[in-house]
């Protein structure tokens, strides 16, 4: 059966007589945080890159969202009907530019309905079919992502489109094949473990297999709603798609040892020694969410003093109106002395810690699935007592990574919490740092926000208002970009300025160099 049904997008008429002209260079904002000097003999030499979603939603690309529903027995009564609630929620967050498809799953798969445009007509439509959901049968994973995969595989229109699946189970996969097995290509898939009995593995490596997707533990039945809000928050405010970075080495200036920017794919341009360039695909990146890559670099040994040009930047994505930009190169500089007691950044010592924190974590959790409960614990002392270098307490990176190891160190009491509540935890933390994206996990998710963003944090009080009453009218969508344009009345311009601006004091700094080197 083909799934090739997918409603055309019919434009709402626009009587405002504007006619937007979105900006395409500065949606996404590139800075370098590095020590300007370097010693004369061979050393080491960090740079750390930070990309910034920078713009508007105003002229967001469309959402082609496909929610898979977990409606197996064991989801009757109080979950099903959170469950019901959380959906309306994102039914009334999309706009007519967007389209769902609803699928669920129990012992098989059943699409609802196809991608149908969000209208008022559709919006009480769906969530007829959701109200009248019910449960019945075993747990059939796999069965309702490649359900959903399908919808989004088979559709007619895709150009421009932001896609996404949000797959919600409470239980242990129990029919049908492993789902960590689907091959799910480029689509991000987020999936949502609901409960104290489901299979946080799986879940977890479903995502691990999609790009930008993410894991979120929601033990607690009243924050599902909250849950699946951030998810939508992040797909509602994709400003660039297909995001690519590129970094490159600048022949016998300097050698590429290590890039660190988490799971995402790379592409390893190499000669017989090292690395030429390292280009890593990035995919969504979501208004204000912030890309952190740290590349280590072996500056060779010179014998005089001078500059010299170590590193090569270059980034690439694509808009709504699917064109591609190409942003103009960056290069990092330094200067090669015979003594350097410049200290290194400290932006850059917070990335490395917020690295080595997540790595511990990750060792701390293996410990754990092997029954070694005490070592698991004292590797999380030694990741506290680690952040503790810092001293640097009004930091809130640093706050909220030892708010992270003090509720995953609770949850290694003994086994039996850990089975249930510490595992879920940890893998959805490992998701959110290796994507360097915002995952749901614990019961304080006001204050656990790594990652998050302002609409995010603008959808958790929302969903949190809603869930305690779902009659009350919820905000559009559009009155959202009304509130953060109001806020910020330069938003959709701030991106392609500070582009500019950079752009131009990129090209003094190389007028600089040819005219030092003319000497």
């Amino acid at each position: 059966m083909s799934f090739n049904d997918d409603e055309p997008i019919v434009a709402p008429q626009d009587d405002s007589g504007e006619i937007s002209r979105p900006f395409v260079a500065g949606k996404t904002q590139a800075r370098i945080f590095n020590k300007t000097k370097a010693p004369l003999e061979e050393s080491e030499f960090k740079v750390m890159l930070e990309l910034t979603g920078a713009g508007s939603s105003k002229n967001r690309p469309g959402v082609d969202l496909v929610t898979v529903l977990d409606v197996s027995k064991s989801m009757r009564g109080n979950k099903l009907a959170k469950l019901k609630i959380a959906m309306q929620f994102v039914i009334k967050k999309l706009s007519p530019i967007d389209r769902l498809s609803v699928v669920t799953f129990a012992g098989n798969s059943r699409r609802l309905c196809p991608l149908r445009q969000i209208t008022e007509t559709s919006q009480a439509e769906i969530e007829k079919m959701v109200n009248a959901l019910v449960t019945v049968g075993n747990t059939n994973i796999t069965a309702g992502l490649q359900t959903g995969l399908k919808v989004l595989n088979d559709r007619n229109l895709t150009s421009g489109r932001v896609v996404g699946i949000m797959l919600m189970s409470d239980g242990d996969q129990n029919a049908g094949c492993n789902a960590a097995d689907v091959h799910i290509g480029d689509v991000p898939v987020h999936t949502f473990g609901f409960g104290a009995d489901h299979d946080p593995r799986v879940l977890k490596a479903i995502t691990d297999n999609s790009v930008g997707g993410t894991f979120s533990d929601v033990q607690n039945q009243n924050n599902l709603s909250i849950a699946f809000s951030q998810c939508l928050a992040g797909l509602l405010t994709v400003v660039v798609q297909d995001l690519k970075l590129t970094v490159t080495r600048e022949e016998d200036e300097s050698t590429i040892q290590n890039v660190y920017a988490g799971d995402y794919p790379f592409e390893d341009n190499d000669d017989a020694d090292d690395s030429i360039s390292v280009t890593i695909l990035f995919g969504d990146l979501y208004d204000k969410e912030v890309r952190k890559v740290l590349v280590e670099l072996l500056l060779p040994a010179v014998k005089i003093r001078r500059g010299a040009d170590i590193l090569k930047i270059t980034y690439t994505y694509s808009t709504g109106e699917g064109k591609l930009f190409e942003a103009t190169p960056l290069t990092v500089t330094v200067s090669r002395v015979r003594e350097s007691g410049e200290p290194q950044r400290e932006e850059v010592m917070i990335e490395e810690k917020r690295l080595q924190t997540a790595q511990m974590m990750k060792e701390a959790r293996i410990m754990a699935d092997n029954k070694k409960l005490v070592d698991a614990r004292m590797k999380i002392v030694q990741a506290e007592n680690s952040l503790q270098d810092l001293d640097d307490d009004s930091n809130l990176l640093i706050k909220m990574l030892k708010s992270e190891l003090q509720q995953l160190k609770k949850l290694l009491k003994c086994q039996e919490i850990y089975e249930k509540q510490g595992r879920p935890f940890a893998l959805s933390s490992e998701t959110s740092h290796e994507r360097q994206r915002f995952a749901s996990r614990g019961d304080d998710v006001e204050n656990l926000r790594l990652f998050a963003t302002p609409r995010m944090d603008n959808y958790l009080q929302q969903a949190k208002l809603f869930d305690e009453d779902p009659s009350k009218p919820l905000p559009t969508v559009d009155d959202d970009v009304k509130q953060e344009i109001a806020a910020n009345p330069l938003s959709f311009v701030v991106g392609a300025l500070s582009y500019y601006i950079q752009t131009a004091i990129q090209s003094l700094k190389s007028i600089e160099n040819l005219l030092d080197s003319g000497r």
